[in-house]
């Protein structure tokens, strides 16, 4: 039988092979006496239909939680990586945790181990174990990036709780329009023709669509279902994506409250890596990623200058990406050499200032939501008895 295989090779490149094993460990095995280490196995021709790949996703900070506790149990690290392998009901994060402690029994470093699974262990993970292997104090680290993910879970949850109920409002009214549309205008059109009374100009307009889409009923549904994939397929397109967060970014009052929610996330992700001993050039390069096109310009020409001797406080305010309040701190923290710490506090700062203007947005948009649905539900409805009224006047 042939497998599929996605692994990563020596030089941390991720390569896709197909060999033929047995079954799926075997074919593992196989790609580990290679030297690869393997990402994901999936079966080629008949078995990937015999058998369906999976698709299982690593929770690195679930991880963290459970080997911190073990650690702090006093188990050693393979024997604490031991029970999680152990207890694992997936085979992937089975076979990811054997390979780690297959690794670190041929000598690597842990950092050295997870670091050869980049899509289950990024490199923010990578780097705060690397640091405090120094120290030999991995449950510090543990814990440094547990709190880390907590925290900007903490906001991520609070920006979706705040998106849940427009988006509620958003589906129930345009169900509730599509029904009106879709179902009862056309029954008011027929009506109204075998009357042959006249309409209303709007109400005329509104009968005309609802007769055309009981004529077209498939055809109207497919060219929605076609403009909807349309825009799912453009909306996936990162130059696309890149595009309209230009011009959200553009916007008054919407790209500033943006940026502080980037610039939240790189100040902690900084600050975390500079708690952990990491130069400032390396962390600000490893969190580069987490900010949009054009901050990452700005913060190219931070570290430009402070390369050229600055401190990280006039390099990130020259560059515009620091606010006066977060200079200030980012000063007190230069002069207190406690910047990690500093910077994460200016995260929380950056994340309290965006709940409020989440809760400020949704106390305000909610009932403006629920205003223009009710006023397309009662138009709709107004302009399919608008011509009973007349009519009701007329033989008055």
């Amino acid at each position: 039988m042939r497998y599929l295989l996605k692994a990563v090779n020596a030089s941390q490149n991720v390569v896709a092979l197909e060999l033929e094993a047995a079954d799926e460990p075997s074919a593992r095995e196989a790609a580990r006496r290679q030297g690869l280490a393997v990402l994901a196995v999936r079966g080629a021709g008949l078995a990937q239909f015999m058998r369906p790949a999976r698709r299982t996703r690593f929770r690195a900070t679930l991880f963290s939680i459970e080997l911190l506790a073990l650690l702090e149990a006093g188990l050693n690290l393979v024997e604490a990586l031991q029970a999680l392998a152990e207890k694992q009901n997936d085979s992937d994060a089975m076979h990811l945790l054997q390979d780690v402690l297959q690794r670190l029994g041929e000598g690597e470093s842990f950092s050295q181990a997870i670091a050869r699974h980049p899509r289950h262990f990024p490199p923010l993970y990578v780097a705060t174990v690397q640091s405090s292997e120094r120290t030999g104090n991995v449950r510090e680290a543990l814990a440094r990036y547990i709190a880390y993910e907590e925290e900007v879970d903490r906001v991520r949850k609070k920006v979706v709780s705040a998106l849940i109920y427009p988006a509620i409002l958003v589906g129930v009214g345009g169900a509730v329009l599509a029904f009106l549309l879709f179902y009862v205008v056309p029954r008011f059109a027929g009506v109204y023709e075998d009357l042959h009374a006249e309409l209303p100009l709007f109400s005329s307009l509104l009968l005309a669509a609802g007769r055309f889409v009981k004529a077209n009923g498939f055809l109207v549904v497919l060219t929605l279902g076609c403009v909807l994939a349309l825009g799912a397929y453009v909306l996936a397109q990162e130059r696309t994506r890149a595009a309209l967060a230009a011009r959200l970014w553009r916007m008054p009052g919407l790209g500033e409250r943006m940026q502080v929610y980037q610039l939240a996330r790189f100040y902690r992700s900084a600050g975390m890596l500079l708690r952990a001993g990491i130069p400032v050039l390396k962390a600000f390069d490893m969190v580069k990623g987490l900010l949009a096109a054009h901050l990452r310009e700005r913060l190219a020409g931070a570290r430009r200058l402070l390369e050229e001797g600055k401190n990280i406080s006039s390099a990130l305010t020259t560059a515009g990406l620091a606010t006066p309040v977060a200079t200030r701190m980012m000063a007190v923290g230069e002069r207190g050499g406690q910047m990690g710490d500093m910077m994460d506090r200016i995260a929380r700062f950056y994340d309290d200032e965006t709940a409020r203007a989440v809760d400020a947005f949704t106390r305000v948009f909610e009932p403006l939501l629920m205003a223009v649905i009710g006023l397309a539900v009662g138009l709709v409805v107004v302009l399919m008895y608008m011509p009973v009224f007349e009519l009701a006047g007329s033989i008055r």
